[in-house]
């Protein structure tokens, strides 16, 4: 099964969060409401130094992808 790159999520649990999920490597969960990352994968120390310079684009892509879900929503 093929995932899209993002998918957006929240849950009842946590009512102000909102989850952006990244299925591609580097698997990540980010939450929107206060910007805590929890990584899906283990890295080695060489991955850190290389994922730490991705890790502010990786970002501003979900964060981008939620601005577009939220716009589209709003013209329904």
């Amino acid at each position: 099964m093929e995932f899209p790159k993002f998918l957006l999520g929240d849950n009842t649990d946590y009512p102000d969060a909102i989850f952006i999920v990244h299925t591609d490597y580097p698997r990540f969960i980010i939450n929107l409401e206060n910007d805590e990352v929890e990584w899906l994968e283990e890295f080695s120390p060489e991955d850190e130094k290389e994922l730490s310079s991705e890790m502010n684009t990786l970002i501003e892509e979900a964060t981008r992808f939620y601005d577009r879900e939220v716009s589209r929503y709003e013209k329904e």
